[in-house]
């Protein structure tokens, strides 16, 4: 048997014991407590034994069972007498021999398990199926569905209570008790003679995890297989449960996630539609299947967690069970489901796309009544502009439109998000480990393990001015979808390291006089520069993969306000020329570290 553990699921099953031996098969996972605890929940307890059976890799059972119910190979026992030695704890998805004084309704909670089978041809299988509990199917109507096994020898043994005898456990095939119900929570000695069997069921539900399906705290979609085993078409219905209350002393559940279930992809726009899974029986989503081996005889459903849609606070635990029925009221199959909350803190890295920006397109007055005609040689220069009385040309009007430009220009974008407070915008910043093996980010490099270099990366936004402090700008609010944020970054007119007008050794752009000697006021050969940077973040999208990523998505509109301050002017303001740039922005998470790490 495989085992599917799961962390937070809940779900009370009731098994009808007989006085003597009874075969179960646990559907769930009651491995949270001990035998003895898990019986101490009830003083009033007839269980006398308890033995597991251990499928070995040879088959040891061919006419008679009970043969081997007397020997050690292949099973672990616990016994009332002495209950701290032997087999401690019962796991799911196996099955056990139960002895009890009395006739005895045994309730057991636990973890739901996903059936999963090891056939062994060589012998008897001890096996349990997920029938319906309140009303389960026969063993003629639950076996009629597979064609192998209709055309195979197959034979069953169960358990009836009272002592192991040549009557306990009792053959069931071939034509005796086929109308006998095959209960669920009960095990069943099964042999198809030489026969390799997969029929445990009319449909299946594939998994590739071991633990249900466990989002945790960045998973954004998952997937399963649903496959037709029958002879003829099934429909499955998958509804969201919600788990019961855990024990105690087990984590506390917040809610259930919510799910989306991926429709199909759209062949123009490449993306996916999604219906939300509603929680409750009956509101679920269904799929006719073809029978086994047919086109359409199974199919693969895509779950998504909508971590947009959730109000829980960090740290929650959302969790459930995706309950599988069929039409014909054969089986229902339990798959565990659970989500941590997570917050959207962290370093975000992506990138601007400016698409438009302002213009500054003087047009001057034409028109001079007394144009100005020069002639050298064979050059004509003649000047119909207006000019002033200066000596300069008049100006008619500026062009300041925003207009889109020829191809979009790349800005690096670095902001990191903390678990509380403003977000900040950065133009350097480094991740990587320190000097204990602990994952960090830092505006230096000191603060990285030198000893694993190739494990850290440097970002670097170059538009940004840089500094040797590094201290990044704060935005003036929290980095969240449908929210607006803005930074202002200012550049200082004298700004050697990074004012684009400075060059340092140029006499033009050095922002010096002509004896070099004297630092030249604003606006006389560099200007101060002060940027907004405005991050208009956008909702959810309204497809599948926008909805089930917004956790580790950012996307939305990009706009910048540049001010270029010059020469001072009366009344103490500059000569101040203003750019618009507009665009788009995505960023996506690089990594979920809530706290910069500064040197020591």
């Amino acid at each position: 048997m495989a085992l599917f553990n799961v962390q937070a699921q809940w779900v009370t099953e009731t098994y009808e014991l007989k006085q003597g031996w009874n075969a179960v098969f646990l559907h769930i996972d009651p491995s949270h407590v001990s035998i003895p605890e898990l019986l101490d929940r009830d003083i009033n307890s007839p269980i006398t034994q308890i033995w597991r059976w251990n499928a070995p890799s040879t088959g040891n059972f061919y006419e008679d069972p009970f043969e081997y119910t007397q020997v050690a190979t292949g099973w672990k026992q616990w016994i009332v007498s002495d209950p701290f030695k032997g087999l401690q704890t019962m796991v799911g998805g196996m099955a056990y021999l139960v002895e009890t004084g009395s006739d005895y309704s045994w309730a057991i909670k636990g973890r739901p398990v996903v059936p999963a089978y090891d056939w062994n041809v060589d012998g008897l299988n001890l096996f349990g199926f997920p029938t319906d509990k309140t009303s389960p199917a026969t063993f003629e109507d639950y076996f009629n569905a597979s064609a192998e096994l209709q055309a195979t020898d197959y034979t069953f043994y169960s358990y009836n209570g009272i002592q192991l005898d040549s009557t306990n456990p009792k053959k069931i095939h071939p034509f005796l008790y086929r109308n006998e119900a095959l209960n669920r929570g009960q095990a069943y000695w099964m042999s198809g003679g030489e026969t390799f069997n997969r029929y445990f069921g009319p449909f299946e539900v594939d998994l590739s995890g071991r633990e249900g399906l466990n989002y945790r705290d960045s998973g954004s979609a998952l997937s399963l297989r649903i496959r037709n085993m029958s002879g003829q078409p099934v429909t499955v219905q998958m509804d969201l449960l919600p788990s019961e209350n855990p024990p105690a002393g087990e984590p506390m559940i917040d809610g259930l996630p919510q799910l989306l279930v991926r429709g199909p992809t759209d062949p123009e726009t490449l993306t996916a539609g999604f219906e939300i899974l509603i929680p409750g029986a009956g509101n679920g989503s269904q799929w006719t299947l073809a029978e086994k081996d047919e086109e359409g005889s199974e199919i693969e459903v895509v779950l998504g967690l909508d971590r947009a849609a959730i109000t829980d606070p960090p740290g929650s635990l959302l969790a459930g069970i995706l309950n599988f029925s069929d039409s014909g009221g054969m089986l229902d199959i339990h798959v565990p489901i659970q989500a941590d909350v997570s917050s959207d803190a962290g370093l975000w890295v992506g990138q601007a796309l400016v698409t438009e920006v302002g213009q500054y397109l003087k047009t001057y007055a034409a028109g001079s009544t007394d144009p100005l005609i020069v002639t050298n040689a064979d050059l004509v220069v003649t000047n119909d502009l207006q000019i002033s009385e200066e000596g300069s040309y008049i100006v008619d009007s500026v062009n300041r439109n925003i207009e889109s430009v020829a191809r979009p220009y790349p800005l690096r974008l670095i902001v990191h998000s903390p678990e509380s407070g403003n977000a900040l915008l950065m133009q350097q910043v480094y991740f990587g480990v320190d000097a204990f093996s602990r994952p960090v980010i830092t505006r230096e490099e000191s603060v990285l393990d030198p000893e694993k270099y190739d494990q850290a990366r440097r970002v670097t936004a170059i538009h940004l001015p840089w500094s040797e402090e590094n201290p990044g700008w704060l935005f003036d609010g929290t980095l969240e979808r449908g929210g607006a944020i803005s930074a202002r970054i200012i550049t200082a007119f004298n700004d050697q390291r990074s004012n684009p007008f400075l060059h340092t050794y140029h006499p033009d752009h050095d922002n010096l006089d002509s004896r070099f000697k004297q630092e030249l006021g604003q606006g006389a050969e560099s200007y101060t520069i002060e940027r907004e940077i405005m991050l208009n973040v956008a909702p959810p999208g309204t497809n599948f993969s926008d909805r089930v990523q917004a956790h580790q998505q950012l996307t939305g509109s990009y706009q910048e306000v540049i001010r270029v301050m010059g020469l001072p002017r009366a009344g103490g303001t500059n000569d101040t020329q203003i750019f618009e740039v507009h665009g788009l922005f995505s960023m996506g998470r690089v990594s979920e570290i809530s706290e910069i790490t500064d040197p020591l």
